[in-house]
């Protein structure tokens, strides 16, 4: 326990309870159990309604071939379902930083989750596939806000020694939800049709919006601070460019017919998103002077928040581009159906979140390189086996691996994104929680990017030679997971410079703060 807490007005209320007689002892106790409470149901809440609305991100990856026959559209068109999604993840979240300064809790909470509804209930009900796109937008707008809503709030709530258990279970939301999203949406397409996803959705959604209207409270202080809508064109050009860019990257290694107009305009979007975005970094570090920077990169100053980063890009990729391999060899190399792949693919999502509350309370104890070396070890060996399979490997031999897998990114999830956070100063959560927002999107869209353009060169050559469609497609796999399997053992020397940062004075230490046994 830090010194400014033991001077809070908190401490002294505990200490005034040893006084049975003591009447303002009994009083700043019950103010004291009513304040933690109040800060234990907020961080519920949040944590509910951010799985929802993360889950959506790749629910919709397995209804693609169903969406293209019902709204008669080809898979180039159908992809934008996830690329318009991502794209506006990407656009939004760095606004968040500003957002959250500016504004309650409560009534980001309330738009972030009427967005969502909104955009769930537009796309149950879409007449057509372009109405279905603006629904996925919508819904991302409200997604986009949640992820870092909830991280600022954890880190303004909860005290240094209890922010591992807590931050484990956002893992869950983080890594997990995504996880099972295919597995979800396969089950509810055995039996019903696309739209049930979204209808299934929808009142989960509602519920959680009027829940929390009632009983989130405004935790945070709002501060007047100006929006630099220079920043925000930059922002929406670099990070939106960027992402549109590497999610063509696959598309183009995969059309071979169109491969120079595709692979032009892949590169002049990816070109103008490097450009906005050095201009972007260059306005930011102008602003930052002035504390007016829509997105604070002082976080950066921060070695341990930067190494913290860098090892998130890496471990994001290979979550997001082995949800995209895994179905494409499971379906087309070994020729399972939908539901049994979502199935397969299930106890590694399942085994993330049991493994997360347990990772958190590791990190408590013990901090974050004890459990991020042996993570990207076993992340690193998952990739390894993952390499070795071919036209004939068994399933049960990809669901071993797929579990390595889930079980080293487990230990490495929670342990970055408290280092991370910690790392700042309290007064750039906001800032930070954005970065890792932004990290997450873009290095979701270049892992699959890396993944699928690596796959489809090799299995190109394997058909050029001859191969029959299976084995062209074990062989691209194949290469992609040896890719991948060589970048993530780098990560197990970074991964030993991730050190606890050091505390800062917590700013709700004049509050009840949130127990390491009730987080």
């Amino acid at each position: 326990m830090n010194a400014a807490h033991k001077n809070s007005p908190s401490a002294s209320a505990s200490a005034s309870a040893t006084t049975p007689d003591s009447a303002t002892g009994v009083t700043a106790v019950s103010s004291a159990e009513a304040l933690g409470r109040r800060n234990r149901l907020v961080i519920w809440l949040l944590l509910a309604s951010s799985f929802v609305v993360i889950l959506n991100e790749t629910i919709m990856s397995v209804a693609i071939p169903e969406l293209m026959i019902d709204l008669e559209v080809d898979a180039r068109a159908a992809q934008w379902l996830s690329t318009a999604f991502m794209l506006t993840m990407a656009t939004v979240i760095p606004i968040t930083g500003f957002l959250l300064q500016r504004f309650n809790t409560r009534p980001i909470f309330i738009a972030a989750m009427s967005l969502f509804s909104l955009g769930t209930l537009a796309a149950a009900l879409a007449p057509g596939f372009a109405v279905l796109v603006a629904a996925r937008v919508v819904q991302a707008s409200g997604t986009a806000i949640m992820m870092p809503l909830l991280m600022t709030t954890l880190m303004t709530l909860v005290p240094p020694g209890a922010r591992g258990r807590t931050m484990g279970n956002v893992s869950i939301v983080i890594s997990v939800a995504p996880a099972i999203g295919p597995t979800v949406s396969g089950v509810i397409l055995n039996s019903l049709g696309w739209r049930w996803i979204f209808i299934i959705v929808l009142p989960i959604a509602l519920g959680m919006l009027a829940l929390g209207a009632k009983r989130i409270a405004n935790v945070t202080e709002p501060k007047q601070v100006p929006i630099d809508l220079l920043s925000v064109m930059l922002s929406a050009l670099g990070f939106g460019g960027l992402i549109y860019g590497l999610s063509r990257i696959g598309e183009s290694s995969a059309q071979p017919a169109d491969a120079a107009a595709s692979a032009t305009q892949m590169w002049a979007t990816i070109a103008v998103g490097v450009i906005a975005l050095v201009l972007f970094v260059w306005r930011q570090l102008r602003l930052q002077r002035r504390d007016r920077a829509l997105l604070d990169l002082r976080t950066f100053r921060s070695t341990n928040f930067s190494v913290t980063v860098a090892l998130m890009v890496i471990a994001m990729a290979s979550l997001f581009g082995a949800l995209i391999l895994l179905p494409i060899y499971l379906r087309q190399a070994l020729e399972l159906e939908p539901l049994m792949i979502g199935l397969l693919l299930l106890p590694g999502g399942l085994l993330m979140g049991l493994l997360a509350p347990f990772v958190g309370r590791l990190y408590d104890r013990f901090g974050p390189t004890p459990l991020l070396v042996p993570g990207t070890a076993m992340a690193s060996a998952a990739l390894w086996m993952l390499s070795a399979t071919g036209p004939g490997a068994s399933a049960y031999f990809v669901l071993g691996a797929h579990l390595v897998l889930s079980a080293g990114l487990a230990l490495i999830f929670t342990p970055l994104f408290t280092s991370a956070m910690a790392s700042v100063a309290p007064s750039l959560y906001s800032h930070a929680s954005a970065i890792v927002g932004t990290v997450q999107q873009v290095a979701g869209a270049a892992g699959t990017a890396l993944f699928v353009t690596v796959m489809s060169i090799q299995q190109q050559a394997s058909q050029a030679r001859g191969a029959v469609e299976t084995v062209a497609v074990a062989e691209g796999v194949q290469l992609a997971f040896f890719a991948a399997a060589v970048l993530f053992t780098l990560t197990i020397i970074a991964a030993a410079f991730v050190r606890r940062p050091q505390e800062h004075p917590h700013p709700t230490d004049a509050e009840a703060p949130v127990s390491a046994a009730a987080a």
